[in-house]
């Protein structure tokens, strides 16, 4: 029964949607359009090496796309780098620590 309430609530709406729901549907057709150009890129068949560049570049908003998507991955990231540091030998961790002294210099 609840579905049919939620069908005749929009009924009685004139048939428009949430400004929420139009924003999803804006974001699905955006995220549809950016595989697609991604999968056309892929199958051409003139490709003989793939330009992560190139499609970041060329595939509108696939940049910051996945911008967004590197930086909810950053936690699960450092974590897996903590985890993994104590596999490491006394030599493999002195270089990665003048490797972060380099970076903040």
């Amino acid at each position: 029964m609840p579905r049919k309430a939620a069908a005749k609530e929009e009924e009685s709406q004139g048939g428009e949607q949430s400004p929420e729901k139009e924003n999803k549907k804006d974001e699905i057709q955006q995220l549809q359009d950016m595989l697609a150009a991604v999968l056309n890129y892929l199958s051409d068949d003139e490709v003989e090496e793939i330009d992560m560049e190139y499609l970041l570049d060329h595939t509108e908003g696939l940049r910051e796309f996945w911008n967004q998507h590197l930086e909810k991955n950053r936690k699960k990231v450092e974590e897996e780098i903590k985890k993994s540091l104590g596999d490491l030998s006394i030599e493999e961790l002195e270089k990665i620590r003048e490797q972060i002294k380099e970076k903040k210099e």
